[in-house]
């Protein structure tokens, strides 16, 4: 099955190099590209994308508030933000906007492609130790607006409340497994379980909700 892309840069180089890297792989293939945040969210709407890689700092509409706006819709694809480690600010905001994955626009070529792989499966997280960081830190900000009470867990199992668990230490599926001692297979089926229990759009937003609830503390 065919990744459809669509890419949002201000920069037209770097949308014309991730293009060539994009459509002369074969499991993925270009469908749009926006110049603006603004652009982004109606091509969002035309081409139906499957991801959307998408810059932080663009001319008016940023793309902070365009994934806010493209990941409020229902079926909405998932959004890969392009950073760089010295905006960490910006990753929090595209945190809670509602991001699935980061790409750091130095990274090889071929991780960025995996990367691409990766949040369109909503299967693991990008950079998991830089990932984690970011989401610690995150969560020890105060969010906008009124302060809410910390969220509890409910309705799910003892077993799955170890899987969320090791989703928030950032383990894959195979480590998931080999650490509870089950087969691959049956981590993926309790990860997808949680997903849908927690109504968790992916798994950035399990590992999230592990910090919240105090499953995974913060690293010091």
């Amino acid at each position: 099955m065919t990744i459809r892309v669509l890419l949002a840069d201000d920069q037209p180089l770097v949308r014309s190099g991730l293009r060539v890297l994009i459509d002369g792989t074969p499991d993925l293939d270009t469908v749009g590209e926006a110049a603006t945040g603004t652009e982004a969210v109606a091509l969002t709407k035309d081409v139906r994308p499957d991801v959307v890689v998408m810059d932080i700092r663009m001319p008016g509409m940023d793309g902070i508030e365009a994934t806010r706006l493209i990941t409020a819709d229902a079926g909405a694809p998932r959004v890969l933000i392009l950073t760089t480690f010295d905006e960490d600010d910006y990753v929090y905001g595209a945190l809670r906007a509602g991001a699935s994955g980061f790409a750091v626009k130095d990274m090889a070529l071929d991780d960025i492609l995996s990367a691409i792989r990766v949040v369109a499966a909503g299967d693991a997280l990008i950079a998991p130790g830089v990932t984690r960081r970011l989401i610690a830190d995150f969560l020890d900000r105060p969010a906008p607006g009124p302060k809410r009470p910390p969220r509890l867990v409910k309705g799910i199992t003892e077993r799955e409340r170890e899987v969320l668990t090791l989703v928030g230490l950032g383990r894959s599926n195979s480590e998931i497994a080999d650490e509870l001692v089950i087969t691959a297979a049956t981590a993926k089926s309790h990860v997808a379980r949680l997903l849908s229990k927690l109504s968790a759009r992916d798994r950035v937003q399990l590992v999230i909700i592990a910090y919240e609830t105090g499953l995974v503390a913060p690293p010091r």
